[in-house]
């Protein structure tokens, strides 16, 4: 008897310990640094009349303090508090702890492709490249019965149409001005159409302010219950390349604040409580050697290949900021994604392995 009970123990450990997600939650916020995720504001950067657009008082105010730990916070509080006591985060170079594209080109739509395939496929390189000939983890997940229908993504570039390539995979992609709801919109879908159409556009009908991206995905949650959700957030990398520092820092905060909101929700509703994992990184990282170069990113840019991942909720066990030595690439997102779920995400192409580290 003692034996039995010592074997139904263990058997009960190991059913715990492999406790998997039924939903998932995959964000992304383009081209932000992990300095700034890990260290907050750079001083030098909002020093510099170029970048602060002559607001520096206010950016000190709201985001900088001499401690690295209450900047980073201060920041980006729900990453520093919820994601750091009970997720993971990877990414600070400070430790060693590395994260990198794996692609060699270091910019958005061979970034978005490596997280979403798995692989670093060099022949995807350009931000008009056609419809992805790959399959990505989403499109993999709808072929199971478990999740058919049950996709859906958001994005604030229209380029996810093709990096998803809505036609072949029967996602649903809203990039850019993209209406939702189709023919019988909510009322809450209807007024997000309207103000989307009307809204300010600077940067014409290429990217929409992330406002918009985060109603249309926030509305999804409440009203079709999706199991696998992509938002893809933009006006980090926006800004940064105009080299307006302080809405760069505003957008991340932003970001952060939604994640949150989200969360909530997540935490508030039956279907989605204590049953969900939220992954959250970037498609690329950007300079950093030459402060100047803190707006750009792509191949001719060093360091512009590092960024960082987060991850948290059902199926992760809270490690907080990781600080042992490491080196973790982009296109093994895809696989964590998947075994998350309880699946191995298998194509006609090369998939990485996925990072066991989350999921032990």
């Amino acid at each position: 008897m003692k034996k039995i009970a010592v074997l139904l123990l263990v058997f009960t450990s190991v059913i715990s310990n492999a406790q998997q997600a039924e939903n998932i939650i995959i964000i992304t916020t383009d081209g932000l640094r992990w300095q700034e995720l890990f260290k907050g504001m750079d001083s030098s950067i909002a020093n510099n009349r170029k970048f602060n657009q002559g607001d520096s008082t206010y950016i000190f105010k709201k985001y900088w303090s001499d401690d690295v730990k209450e900047r980073r916070e201060k920041l980006m509080p729900f990453m520093w508090s919820l994601v750091a006591s009970k997720g993971q985060i990877y990414g600070n170079r400070n430790y060693n702890n590395k994260v990198n594209n794996a692609n060699p080109h270091w910019f958005s739509y061979p970034g978005y492709s490596e997280i979403m395939t798995g692989y670093a496929d060099p022949a995807i390189n350009s931000n008009e490249y056609k419809p992805n000939p790959h399959v990505t983890v989403l499109e993999f997940l709808n072929q199971q019965p478990k999740f058919k229908g049950k996709v859906a993504a958001f994005g604030a570039w229209e380029a996810f149409d093709r990096i998803l390539n809505e036609k072949r995979s029967g996602i649903p992609v809203a990039s850019a001005y993209d209406k939702i709801g189709g023919n019988k919109p909510t009322a809450q879908q209807k007024l997000i159409n309207d103000m989307l159409a009307d809204s300010y556009k600077p940067w014409h009908t290429d990217e929409c302010l992330d406002v918009f991206t985060h109603y249309e995905a926030l509305e999804e949650l409440k009203t079709n219950k999706p199991k696998v959700l992509y938002i893809a957030y933009g006006e980090t990398d926006e800004w940064a390349h105009g080299g307006q520092y302080r809405s760069y820092l505003d957008a991340a905060h932003q970001v952060d604040a939604w994640i949150k909101q989200i969360w909530d929700f997540v935490q508030n509703d039956p279907q989605y409580k204590n049953k969900t994992a939220l992954v959250f990184t970037t498609d690329h990282g950007r300079g950093d050697k030459i402060k100047a170069e803190w707006t750009s990113h792509g191949s001719a840019i060093q360091d512009a290949s590092e960024i960082w991942f987060a991850a948290m909720g059902t199926g992760i066990t809270a490690k907080g900021e990781i600080k042992t030595e490491g080196q973790f690439y982009q296109e093994q997102f895809a696989q964590t994604i998947a075994k998350l779920l309880g699946y191995t995400f298998k194509a006609n192409h090369p998939i990485a392995k996925e990072i066991t580290e989350v999921l032990k």
